[in-house]
């Protein structure tokens, strides 16, 4: 869409350059400026494909006109639209290409404009290098405050990914402690009934073969998104009760409706629902400060916790833009490590609603 908004903008200027230059210069001057224009608005149209190579070739394009409007008597070259395809070229190769190609582009830019200049050296400056550096200019600027943004962006999403998978990584020293203290302690009971009740000993190692398959399973739901290792041990979440707890009479009030039993969640599970109400909780308290009441609501049907905070804060246009930050992002990638899902947005009327699923394993599979 923005390509085609582009190209008509590009056929406009040619045009009016068209016929600006048959009622100055004359019928046969035109066509030179024209078509060496449009060549270089169709490299710009092309630039994605090869970001460098379109730059180069339209430089080099820009160049030659230059050189032959010098000698043949034509007038000033680039002509506005070859000038603003030169800067939609200019621009794409600074904000996308490494930095050296980047740099030889913008380089290369400015000599085109140095060139116009050199080929009818005056002063005051000729409107032909004053459009010329003008473009070269908005270009260079916009293309490196797009780069600085993408790049600012790539490093707040990196941090928050490290960030979270470390906190995976001490959780899932949590689950393996957690599993692997179960284990031991049948294994020791196991000793005891194979000397006292051997016919018993049967069912002590299927209680062990199955404790070890829960850890195995628990282990490999973390480990997907696990890139570093780190042997810290944080503290055991709050209670839900107590996290709600902090939160109402700072803002909002907070209520929370659990049918679910916390304490038969294995360890990733309660500290992945813990770490979903906060997050929302504390979304609620950034950009939602009109909302009057939050309602957190804890659900287990079957071998599933659905997890849902809703707000009642008029809608604002600004807010969603906020709610779609990386907080989101973070809270996602650990259900889905998990196979979970998660599904955010405003509800109907007001207010905005996260709505989370997590699986939970039998107690046969734990």
């Amino acid at each position: 869409m923005a390509d085609i908004g582009l190209c008509a903008v590009f056929a406009a200027t040619l045009a009016l350059s068209a016929v600006l230059i048959a009622q100055s210069w004359g019928g046969g001057y035109w066509w030179f400026h024209c078509g060496a224009g449009a060549v270089v608005c169709v490299i710009a149209l092309a630039r994605r494909r090869a970001r460098a190579g379109a730059a180069v070739a339209g430089l080099a394009v820009a160049a030659a006109a230059v050189l032959t409007a010098r000698l043949a008597g034509l007038p000033s070259e680039p002509g506005p639209a070859m000038a603003l395809a030169l800067s939609v070229l200019v621009g794409s190769a600074v904000r996308a290409l490494p930095p050296a190609p980047a740099g030889a582009v913008a380089a290369g830019g400015l000599a085109v404009v140095a060139g116009t200049w050199a080929a009818s050296p005056s002063f005051p400056v000729p409107a032909a290098t004053v459009l010329n550096g003008t473009a070269w200019l908005a270009a260079l600027a916009t293309g490196l405050c797009l780069r600085l943004l993408e790049a600012r962006r790539r490093a707040v999403a990196d941090r928050v990914r490290r960030d979270e998978r470390l906190d995976l990584a001490r959780e899932l020293h949590d689950v393996v402690a957690h599993h692997i203290t179960g284990m031991v302690l049948q294994a020791q009971g196991a000793r005891i009934v194979a000397r006292k009740h051997p016919e018993l000993l049967e069912e002590s190692l299927a209680d062990i073969e199955a404790a070890g398959s829960g850890a195995l399973t628990a282990m490999r739901r973390v480990i997907g998104l696990l890139r570093e290792a780190d042997d810290a041990v944080p503290a055991a979440p709050e209670r839900l009760g107590d996290l709600v707890g902090r939160f109402d009479g700072h803002g909002p009030a907070v209520r929370l409706r659990s049918t679910a039993d916390e304490s038969a969640w294995p360890p990733e599970v309660t500290s992945t629902v813990y770490r979903v109400v906060q997050e929302s909780l504390t979304n609620i308290s950034r950009h939602a400060r009109h909302a009057r009441s939050v309602t957190v609501s804890v659900a287990q049907d079957g071998q599933a916790v659905t997890v849902e905070v809703v707000d009642d804060a008029p809608q604002v246009p600004a807010r969603y833009h906020h709610r779609g930050g990386y907080g989101l992002m973070g809270m996602r990638e650990r259900l889905e490590a998990l196979g979970g899902t998660l599904r955010a947005g405003p509800r109907p009327g007001a207010g905005w609603s996260v709505f989370a699923t997590l699986p939970v394993p039998g107690p046969g599979r734990r």
